[in-house]
């Protein structure tokens, strides 16, 4: 089985002027806290949302845009904004697919799953529940660096 290692990049002001730039890029995106850390049953961290864009006509700057502007009907995730303001990094999956041969959406439900392994529950503005990627066998593993999102790894 092959091991990848998935960092995550410089997180951004979760601001318009930084979101608009990604318009048109598909991927992964998580949206955390900038101060506060949520007590998970397994540990804290300030990761309150992962997202994803699996269509250019929805791309992360247009579903970043409606969580920024409240149209994307989660209201923590506008609440939490407007409290204490936030952060997010995301990753461009056309650099995912040399290692992810599945959809976008199973890669999501991935990150999903293994953010509940670690720390016992979703994110606290994710919504969802009954994600599919168990169904597969997946040849691969991949090792999420959760620690990115807890205070003393702020960059």
């Amino acid at each position: 089985m092959q091991i990848f290692k998935i960092n995550f990049d410089k997180h951004h002001d979760f601001e318009l002027r930084n979101i608009k730039p990604l318009i048109g890029i598909c991927g992964l995106y998580f949206i955390f806290l900038k101060e506060t850390e949520i007590p998970y049953p397994f540990g804290k961290s300030r990761l309150i949302y992962i997202g994803m864009s699996e269509k250019k006509t929805n791309s992360i700057g247009k579903r970043l845009s409606g969580h920024y502007d409240g149209t994307s009907g989660n209201e923590g995730l506008l609440n939490y904004r407007k409290m204490e303001g936030l952060y997010f990094t995301y990753f461009n999956f056309e650099m995912l697919k040399r290692i992810w041969s599945y959809r976008i959406e199973d890669l999501e439900s991935y990150f999903i799953l293994d953010f509940l392994d670690k720390y016992g529950i979703y994110p606290i503005c994710n919504n969802k529940s009954g994600f599919e990627i168990k169904k597969y066998d997946i040849p691969i593993t991949l090792e999420i660096d959760w620690k990115y999102f807890e205070k003393e790894k702020d960059k």
